[in-house]
């Protein structure tokens, strides 16, 4: 007699997708790894507020039935239905397009602006952590932190809905919470994940922090610390530092 997980049968129940998310595993083969793309794919996942079946993926000894079920593919990769899907972008617009209201909240940004907002944080953070050499450490650090001001300005600038029409004088400073608003969306999910793992990687081995004027910034990442979708989607502080333990160089 074959048993029906509790997953299966809620699924058939509510007669919802069954889906399946393959995530990266930490360096104990089983809680969740350094990887802000498959906790992207993890947050939309929640913030669509489907059900949804979460495993963790040794890449050191995984196993034969995922080497089968997507060869010579590393997580993140998800099945829908049985259909597996691999490229992380394409499986954003998917679950946009198939998970789609009146039964699944919308998550793209309403202002277009919000999508590119920190698109380079992460590229300048790399080189950053990456470089050995005194005599670039500084021209490095500097482009990291006017990426960094550009993004504590985009967060700080109101968005067109702030602003009040019919008030004169000054524009106000945004209090929103996330990119697009007190809400997260597709571009928080990309955002987030890395701007968190820059935070704990740059501190640990740069004792570089983000600077404390920057309060768009720290808004922004203390608006995520109190949000379940963020934090229980996140490796913890420990697997970040390990997994950038040979990447971060000394600088000599």
């Amino acid at each position: 007699v074959v048993t029906m997980s509790w997953y299966e049968s809620a699924v058939q129940k509510l007669d919802l997708p069954k889906i399946e998310l393959f995530i990266k595993a930490g360096s104990d083969g089983e809680t969740i790894g350094n990887c802000p793309f498959s906790q992207r794919l993890f947050m939309i996942l929640w913030l669509k507020g489907v059900i949804f079946n979460v495993t963790t993926v040794d890449l050191k000894r995984k196993p034969a039935d995922l080497q089968d079920l997507a060869p010579g593919t590393n997580p993140p990769f998800m099945t829908f239905n049985g259909e597996v899907k691999v490229d992380v972008n394409k499986i954003e617009e998917f679950l946009e397009e198939k998970l789609s209201p009146p039964s699944f909240p919308k998550l793209a940004a309403k202002h277009p602006e919000s999508n590119t907002a920190g698109i380079d944080v992460f590229a300048r953070f790399s080189a950053y952590i990456k470089n050995p050499r005194k005599d670039t450490n500084e021209a490095l650090e500097k482009a990291l932190l006017k990426s960094l001001r550009r993004l504590d300005e985009y967060l700080r600038s109101p968005l067109p809905d702030e602003i009040n029409a019919d008030e004169s004088g000054d524009v106000p400073e945004s209090t929103r919470s996330f990119l697009d608003g007190n809400d997260l969306t597709l571009a928080d999910c990309n955002l987030l994940p890395k701007l968190h793992i820059l935070k704990v990687v740059a501190k640990k081995y740069r004792n570089f922090e983000i600077p404390t004027e920057m309060i768009g910034v720290w808004r922004y990442l203390t608006s995520a610390y109190q949000r379940d979708e963020f934090t229980k989607t996140c490796p913890n502080e420990r697997e970040i530092q390990w997994a950038y333990l040979d990447v971060a160089k000394r600088i000599k």
